[in-house]
């Protein structure tokens, strides 16, 4: 039995030139960056300006408040993979007693008690400083046009603002200010949209750098102004003030200056396993990246036959092997020592690959370390019926997900975007940044943004691997992926989609290594995800045995997996995961880029 062959077609071929490519969840981050790449710009460069772009066309998915996770190799270490950290952690603030003062037992979806402190800022600067070779003004003026003179808005925006216009009508008379009309109705898809005070903020951190003698000190100089500067001192003043949460309740932010001015992104080392003789490079164990190499370490020495994701033995297989390293992630991975050495063993992936057997499994299965001891696990779990197709970091409620009812009081999802850039010499970088979600606290006026709420994937109780605990950094979602080989950076990749981006991208690398598919295949074949796991998101379900798929799975496949007690869940034909990945062939120089059809905002350029 074989690997089923790739499709005959693609929606967009890969791509070969000698300037760079780039790849975006956005046409309008994708354009910027390779702007700046066919202006000599490297692929640093390139991908800080999409990243503040997308800041600016894509609020609903990320934002100046929120996070970031990146992953790169450069042309001169190109073996060397290395994290960009752009997590922040936990304010000072923000202890499991508050909460509990606060009446509350889960760290609400929505509003300023939810905030970690803003990430993505200083780590896209810190990108741009350490590894560019463009001032920070040239960088910044793409983001800064379109916030200053306008872009269309989404239909993703449109909808979003939408969902939650009685929330802001009702609530957060600022947010109403920021994104309705006058007459309190929403803007429409297409509708151009504006952001001055933003636009003013990234001139007054450029401003701030200006007199410095080189380009490295005009760039720290504009970091410390965000993390000392009027930005952080307005974001405690807004954050003070009680508003609307998730739980419909009100209360304050405990963010202050001083959690913003006590933070910096940095730079990390990768952890890495070898798969099919592919290094595959993921960000720590304060990121979910670490299931993803349990995963591969599971499916290593199964036959061919049994990784195809397009087959009902092979989504069985690759479910059942996603529920254990899930249920790993949720007993073992965070912001502490991690017996990651244990967890990514051979020993370990044969004692967890025993437990597939042939019917689908409805229990959360973590795997024990040092003589069996675990981390102790929530006591209870909130089961959820079903969950909406698609949801993720997390994902809106479309008019496709009959069952997915827009919550009140501010608990209607966002999701992520991700961008991709490789240049002539041989520079890979991928970065999946999220958070600051338009619908994530109420607008910030003088700034332009809204704080984060990555705090929700913390759990209030004690001992568990995602406690909330001050300057503790909580377990992100975000997960970008770098592909080495032979010593030499081949790949990167990422996708939105919280608790599915690791999913989505094991099926991904799996037509890829293993069924020799095209990157563009792999991105255009049907995805599927398993949601038998407590996901990481606000109200915190999760649902056992559940399987969503797309429809274009096929029939068969589809009800043999429910005759295996697979609990299917269908997402129509063209709905799940937007991954986007950008290639390179150290043998040839050729580079090449893959985008996702979904949605229509995927977008790959490059010459």
């Amino acid at each position: 039995m074989t690997f089923t062959p790739p499709p005959a077609f693609t929606t967009r071929p890969d791509l070969a030139g000698t300037f760079g490519m780039t790849a975006s969840t956005h046409w309008l981050a994708t354009a910027a960056a390779q702007a700046v790449l066919e202006r000599g710009g490297n692929a640093f460069d390139a991908v800080v300006a999409g990243g503040f772009v997308l800041h600016v066309v894509e609020p609903h998915l990320n934002g100046p408040g929120g996070d970031l996770v990146g992953l790169f190799a450069t042309a001169e270490a190109p073996g060397e993979p290395v994290v960009l950290m752009g997590q922040g952690p936990a304010p000072a603030g923000a202890t499991p007693e508050h909460f509990r003062q606060q009446g509350l037992d889960l760290v609400p979806g929505a509003g300023a008690l939810a905030a970690a402190v803003p990430g993505a800022v200083d780590a896209w600067l810190l990108l741009l400083e350490a590894r560019g070779t463009w001032e920070a003004a040239d960088v910044l003026a793409y983001a800064i046009g379109y916030a200053r003179d306008g872009h269309p808005l989404s239909a993703g925006a449109a909808r979003a603002i939408a969902a939650v216009a009685g929330l802001f009508r009702d609530h957060w008379p600022a947010s109403a200010a920021r994104w309705l009309h006058a007459d309190g109705t929403p803007p429409r898809a297409g509708e151009s949209v504006t952001n001055p005070a933003w636009a003013a903020v990234l001139e007054r951190l450029v401003a701030a750098g200006a007199d410095a003698p080189t380009r490295e000190a005009r760039i720290r100089a504009a970091r410390e102004e965000w993390a000392t500067g009027f930005v952080a001192h307005k974001v405690e003043l807004a954050a003070a003030q009680p508003h609307r949460h998730a739980s419909g309740t009100d209360h304050a932010g405990v963010i202050r200056a001083a959690d913003l001015a006590a933070f910096r992104a940095g730079f990390e080392p990768a952890v890495t396993t070898t798969f099919r003789g592919t290094v595959v490079a993921k960000a720590g164990p304060w990121s979910q990246g670490p299931a993803l190499l349990m995963a591969l370490r599971i499916l290593e020495p199964m036959d061919d036959a049994l990784l195809d994701p397009s087959t009902a033995d092979g989504v069985h297989v690759i479910a059942e092997t996603l529920k254990l390293v899930l249920a790993d992630r949720e007993a073992h991975l965070g912001d502490d020592a991690v017996p990651l050495e244990h967890l990514l063993s051979a020993a370990y992936a044969a004692e967890r690959r025993a437990l597939i057997g042939p019917g689908a499994s409805h229990e959360l299965r973590p795997g024990g370390v040092g003589g069996g001891a675990m981390p102790p696990l929530r006591t209870r779990y909130r089961v959820s019926a079903g969950t909406a197709a698609g949801t993720g970091e997390p994902t809106l409620a479309t008019p496709r997900d009959p069952e997915a009812v827009t919550p009140p009081d501010g608990a209607v999802r966002g999701d992520t975007c991700h961008i991709d850039a490789v240049d002539r010499w041989g520079n890979v970088v991928a970065v999946t940044p999220s958070g600051g979600w338009l619908q994530s606290s109420p607008e910030i006026p003088s700034l332009g943004f809204c704080l984060g709420t990555r705090l929700q994937t913390t759990w209030l109780e004690p001992g568990t691997a995602s406690e909330l605990r001050p300057g503790r950094r909580p377990r992100t979602t975000l997960t970008p992926t770098l592909l080495l080989r032979d010593g030499r950076a081949v790949s990167g990749l990422g996708t939105p989609g919280g608790d599915q981006q690791d999913q989505w991208q094991l099926l991904f690398l799996l037509r890829t290594l293993v069924g020799g598919w095209t990157p563009q295949q792999a991105v255009d074949a049907p995805a599927w995800h398993t949601t038998s796991f407590p996901e990481s998101f606000w109200p915190r379900t999760w649902n056992p045995g559940g399987l969503t798929v797309e429809d274009r799975l096929g029939e068969d496949v589809i009800a043999d997996l429910a005759a295996r007690g697979h609990r299917i869940r269908r997402a129509g034909d063209w709905s799940l995961g937007r991954l986007c990945a950008v290639t390179l062939d150290p043998a040839t120089g050729a580079v090449g880029a893959a985008a996702n059809p979904r949605g229509g905002l995927g977008y790959a350029a490059g010459r």
